[in-house]
């Protein structure tokens, strides 16, 4: 309960300050309105001229572009803003004033992981839910509870990862406290707008087990529209947790390298 009250004042706190800028409300929204109308054009353009690409269809590719859309407004509503801001020369790991974040009383992990909360995100989580319901819409099947339920757990499970690679660029930032780990991580998550058939082997392999944004929007796109197998399924969910483990290991350490602003 203290973990959730912690997490209502930050989100009150960003609130206010969203408000307080009246402004940002209608950037935010070009912001989403560009993000979701590109994405939307480029597939539709791409499926005006073949019907299907190694078993994609436009529609079982719109799913796929609706989760990825949905994570990428996770990660702008909390995951990014928070352990993005420990990285770079103006970030809080050079500055020195992580030390903070060090003296609260909280498990330092979980305080650095949800500090910083971008509201207005919300938009884009109603547009990437648009794309979703369309989807399964067009795709003419029931959604079982079953199917449901899989979906569900497959995007848990991708955030999971999400929040996990994130958390392991963040760890290397005690190491190298200018190092900004977002432009690497942003060129190999742009890819997962796509399905990670249409990549060459070798790419392939990498987005699924090296940097694996693939397995992040393409499992989830599986179990929406069918053909998830149980293999796979089992593979992704214990794979998310030895990342998880290995991320939280390596934050971890590094945090033990961090010396402080005043030392």
């Amino acid at each position: 309960m203290r973990h959730l009250r912690l997490i209502g004042s930050f989100v009150g706190i960003a609130i206010e300050n969203a408000l307080a800028y009246r402004v940002n409300f209608w950037i935010s929204l070009l912001h989403s309105l560009l993000s979701f109308g590109t994405g939307v054009l480029a597939i539709v353009v791409l499926f005006s001229q073949v019907e299907a690409i190694h078993g994609w269809t436009l529609t079982s590719t719109l799913a796929l572009l609706g989760t990825y859309l949905t994570l990428a407004a996770l990660r702008r509503l909390f995951i990014g803003p928070s352990l993005e801001a420990l990285a770079g020369l103006d970030g809080e790991i050079w500055t020195g004033t992580f030390d903070f974040t060090l003296l609260r009383p909280v498990d330092v992990q979980f305080l650095a992981s949800i500090r910083h909360w971008q509201p207005l995100v919300i938009l884009d989580l109603l547009m990437s839910g648009g794309v979703l319901v369309f989807a399964v819409v067009q795709l003419g099947r029931t959604l079982t509870l079953g199917s449901l339920a899989t979906f569900l757990l497959t995007l848990f499970v991708a955030v999971i990862i999400l929040y996990a690679l994130l958390l392991g660029f963040a760890g290397l930032v005690f190491w190298s406290p200018g190092f900004l780990f977002t432009w690497l991580f942003n060129a190999f998550f742009q890819m997962a707008r796509y399905p990670v058939g249409l990549y060459p082997g070798w790419l392939r392999l990498v987005l699924t087990w090296i940097i694996p944004v693939g397995i992040m929007t393409t499992v989830p796109a599986q179990a929406l529209v069918g053909g998830l197998s149980g293999a796979m399924l089992v593979g992704s969910v214990a794979f998310a947790a030895a990342l998880f483990v290995a991320a939280t290991v390596l934050f971890r350490t590094g945090l033990r390298r961090y010396a402080s602003a005043s030392s």
